[in-house]
């Protein structure tokens, strides 16, 4: 099973874009998805998960009220619509997925799956 991570491009501050994700398999299906991020020269850090469908979410502070994560009517696919996008945001955005408790939703050592990244630029 491959992730695909699609949506990234060039925007400027304030803007929006939409990411989507898609598992290659049509029979694919995970109890979290989930986007993580990673700018040039920084650690990867967590943005965004979802839980059976929406079930329960889980925001980074710095997205919360701005980005929301939600699932497609495949189980299969996953978006994050991201708004008022500002410089801090620009990273490579990588979507993951993985079986279990919400719990540890955070932490990406527990993710088996990954997509192959989206890059974002904001410009400001």
């Amino acid at each position: 099973v491959q992730l695909q991570a699609f949506g990234g491009g060039l925007v400027r501050a304030g803007g929006s874009l939409r990411l989507s994700c898609a598992a290659s398999g049509r029979s694919f299906s995970a109890d979290i998805w989930g986007w993580f991020r990673q700018a040039p020269g920084k650690e990867r850090e967590f943005v965004a998960a979802i839980y059976r469908s929406g079930r329960d979410r889980s925001y980074a502070d710095s997205v919360k009220g701005r980005f929301t994560i939600s699932s497609g009517d495949a189980k299969n696919t996953m978006y994050l619509q991201m708004n008022s996008l500002n410089a801090d945001d620009t990273a490579v955005y990588y979507c993951v997925a993985r079986d279990g408790s919400f719990q540890g939703a955070r932490d990406h050592h527990a993710y088996p799956y990954w997509g192959q990244g989206t890059l974002v630029t904001v410009s400001s």
